[in-house]
């Protein structure tokens, strides 16, 4: 009872203390400030309208058409109903972003350890260690915070796999089946595609473990546990999971039915991402140093040495107002790497990074091998395209690897498993059954390593070039010299943070030979080393986010102000598209005003990617005029301004003439020719009950739209023929349906991406309902899983209640 009660105010304490750090980090959340992330500020313009509709009527529209024309909300914030992996996340997710994820990072990272059955004084020091790692804080900075609430949760997860193998079903296989449920509901699958690759090694290290010590039993009892664990938890997201399923195949992450390129050629037909696509954020294999020195290749693309940089004295020497040179210095391009662009270095802590080299020669058996091949594995996959044997059988052979981009991402399982390792060598090295003469020999040769490392950049120092991607532009703008001086600050940055990890690779080896020399004692060797970890990490940290990125709550609530463009535009009351060609398909602000073709989103409806790539990008107005562009914003001096379309379409039209065409090739490219107020081009081989393909139109007809909601539309339809009427909204066969005078009718697809529908004559009231079985469904089956996951929980607390009981008893 007194271990408990002492093991359980442990905890509280470590909790609270967690919370601490969180806050002291990003103490401007206690001021009532907000980071702000650019991410979140275009997510805000994409969900503008199903957010205002969910305030407006307390419903769920699960469509919006705001941006791309149109599009479900899935990927958009949706909620669910039964959703409880949701409410348990908001949970434990309690303090004010971005604090929140920095705390999860920290929690969850805390419970593995204690999985691993790690002291929980060194488990305080690997959650800081991992928390603090410079790529975890930089993706708050930017707001990747799907990505960061993954992440969070692959600790956690693999707590519960660790538990399961060590003997501890029960616990294990709740644990596995909670964290499995949070972890898809953070909704970035490819984080938890690149952890699930963590755990292929991890069995695959069990297994020849198991294969040794002849424990084959256990090892198939716990495989079959985890693999139930995983289904529970898979399935208590049913609705998020079948919802974006349904729209993957929608988007360009499915499969193109397209085999030619825009100007006619043969396209690979493949489903997935183009190769290229994929492989843009390749890390460079120098550059993976940097996970050691934080400023290798120059640290960001937007590094900020204010009065200390070379390129601040010339500014200033050659007449520059100190004001104007300090903002430009403030922002130097000092990253010279292979990637576009950089936000901040992956570093992991020179410390972190001595500690694992340590662990290669002290820590032994199956953890070190699957912690070695995870980072190792994760490292060669970052390089994509400067590897490219491995990462192009990845993308052919390998399944799901091509839906993904940015393979440069997958460095997020060695932020896992390199500071695991560093825990594990500390608690090796507190171990007294090792010998101190073997720790006195790793740590020699280990310092060796790193610092041998360290000497080898600094001699190196002289073949690098120090070219960044944007120096050809600056050198346009302002001359070989400024260029010069550019470089040299990279050089100086290279140079100081070499020594900056070497220093503290130094510091922390004295510790840890004070240590076996028995002149200090191991809970000050720990804090001491923890100290020197969190200042290297935060030190660098701070770089990238600190408090200037804070700003007031309203700056992100409302991240767009509104202008002269779009008060002039709320004077039209009706319904209409706007299309901003400055913003393409990579911008939402229009979204958050208006109805826009553009927007931003990862994975696009792949129909009006096309018909960018297609037709609008050969200036065929068609397009716009069937999308109902009315406005088409112009820039004059600087300005801009909405300029009237005025053939665009309407919401709705009857056409005389369906032209059949056999192929989605056929298809995109007829809508290059044909005037589309009076024709349409149908796809016979998607819909081949259509018999009539003329039709006649009388002068009167009409049919207008009286109601607009962005999940319900009204229309009333007026024409003595039976006639089709062609719907400037797009078609998705997954949940919008067609209703005339109340009874569902069958619609169909036109011109690639929109609706069509066959009205009888006369007068008839048409509706479109978005309607979307997989909620339904969806639904049922997490509610289910939910009560089931339930129960178990409640069976595992009585039996452990039942065990104290027993126990007590005897």
């Amino acid at each position: 009872m007194r271990n408990g009660l002492k093991a359980f105010f442990t905890h509280f304490f470590v909790l609270v203390f967690f919370i601490i750090a969180a806050l002291a980090y990003f103490y401007p959340v206690l001021q009532g400030k907000v980071i702000q992330q650019s991410d979140i500020v275009q997510f805000t313009g994409m969900a503008k309208e199903q957010i205002d509709f969910r305030k407006a009527t307390g419903e769920e529209p699960y469509w919006t058409n705001s941006a791309f024309g149109g599009m479900p909300t899935y990927q958009l914030g949706a909620y669910y109903p039964h959703d409880y992996v949701k409410k348990l996340d908001r949970l434990i997710r309690f303090l004010p972003r971005p604090a929140d994820y920095l705390f999860l990072y920290f929690i969850g990272f805390y419970i593995l350890l204690c999985c691993l059955k790690v002291d929980y004084k060194l488990a305080v020091l690997g959650a800081l260690t991992f928390g603090f790692s410079t790529y975890l804080i930089i993706i708050l900075g930017v707001g990747h915070n799907a990505k960061a609430h993954a992440i969070g949760y692959f600790p956690m997860l693999l707590g519960g796999i660790v538990l399961v193998f060590r003997k501890k079903y029960l616990w294990g296989f709740i644990l596995t089946a909670i964290a499995m449920a949070l972890e898809v509901g953070a909704n970035h699958y490819q984080m938890t595609f690149y952890f699930m690759l963590l755990v292929l090694i991890l069995g695959a290290a069990y297994l020849v473990d198991a294969i040794k010590k002849r424990t084959l039993k256990h090892f198939g009892i716990a495989v079959g546990i985890l693999i139930g664990a995983v289904i529970l938890g898979v399935a208590a997201n049913a609705t998020s999971l079948m919802a974006t399923k349904e729209y993957a195949d929608w988007s360009t992450r499915g499969a193109s039915e397209l085999t030619i390129t825009p100007n006619g050629t043969p396209k690979e037909n493949k489903s997935g991402l183009d190769r290229e696509y994929i492989t843009q954020y390749s890390y460079g294999i120098s550059e993976s140093l940097n996970l050691f020195v934080p400023r290798l290749f120059g640290g960001s693309g937007n590094e900020n040495l204010g009065e200390d940089s070379k390129t601040y004295a010339f500014l200033t020497e050659n007449g520059i107002p100190r004001t104007k040179a300090l903002e430009f210095a403030s922002g130097l391009p000092l990253y010279w790497g292979e990637q576009p662009i950089v936000a901040a270095p992956a570093y992991i802590g020179a410390i972190v990074i001595f500690l694992f080299v340590l662990g290669l020669f002290l820590v032994q058996g199956k953890s070190k091998w699957w912690l070695v091949g995870g980072t190792v594995m994760s490292l060669v996959l970052s390089w994509g395209k400067n590897f490219g044997a491995l990462t192009d059988f990845m993308i052919d052979y390998f399944p799901l690897y091509n839906k993904f981009r940015a393979v440069s991402s997958i460095q997020v399982i060695l932020e896992l498993c390199v500071p695991i390792m560093a825990m594990l060598t500390l608690v090796a090295l507190f171990n007294t059954a090792i010998p101190t003469s073997k720790k006195i020999k790793d740590l020699k040769i280990a310092l060796m390593i790193s610092l041998g490392i360290g000497g080898l950049l600094l001699l190196l120092k002289g073949i690098f070039n120090f070219e960044g991607p944007s120096d050809e532009m600056y050198r346009q703008y302002y001359g070989d010299d400024l260029v010069s001086l550019i470089k040299a600050d990279r050089k100086a940055v290279y140079t100081q943070d070499i020594f900056r990890s070497i220093t503290y690779v130094v510091l922390a080896a004295l510790v840890i030979w004070f240590f076996i020399k028995d002149k200090i004692k191991q809970h000050w060797a720990i804090l001491a080393l923890g100290v020197l970890t969190v200042f290297d990490l935060v030190g660098v940290a701070k770089r990238y986010v600190d408090k200037d990125d804070f700003v007031a709550q309203r700056r992100m609530t409302v991240p767009f102000q509104e202008t002269a463009l779009e008060k002039e535009l709320r004077k039209d009351t009706t319904v209409f598209r706007v299309f901003d060609p400055s913003e393409g398909l990579n911008g939402a602000r229009t979204s958050y005003f208006n109805q826009s073709i553009g927007g931003y989103h990862a994975a696009k409806p792949a129909g009006i990617q096309d018909l960018f790539d297609y037709q609008i990008a050969k200036n065929n107005i068609g397009i716009l005029n069937m999308l109902n562009v009315k406005y088409v914003i112009q820039e004059e001096e600087g300005q801009k301004y909405p300029a009237l379309n005025p053939d665009a379409n309407g919401n709705a039209w009857f056409v005389k003439e369906l032209v059949p065409v056999t192929s989605a090739d056929e298809e995109i490219s007829a809508l290059g020719g044909l005037d589309l107020k009076e024709k349409a081009v149908v796809n016979t081989q998607k819909f081949d009950q259509l018999t009539s393909f003329t039709y006649n139109v009388d002068s009167t007809a009409s049919i207008e739209l009286l109601e607009y909601k962005p999940n319900y539309l009204k229309y009333t339809a007026d024409n003595q023929y039976e006639g089709i009427a062609v719907f400037s909204e797009m078609y998705y066969a997954n949940g919008w349906n067609a209703y005339i005078d109340g009874e569902l009718k069958e619609h169909f697809e036109v011109n690639y991406v929109l609706r069509a529908l066959a009205i009888p004559a006369g007068k008839h009231l048409v509706e479109f309902r978005f309607e979307p079985e997989v909620v339904k469904t969806g639904g049922k089956i997490t509610m289910a899983v939910s009560i089931l996951i339930g129960l178990i929980i409640l069976m595992g607390l009585g039996y452990s209640y039942k065990q104290r009981q027993n126990k007590t008893a005897s």
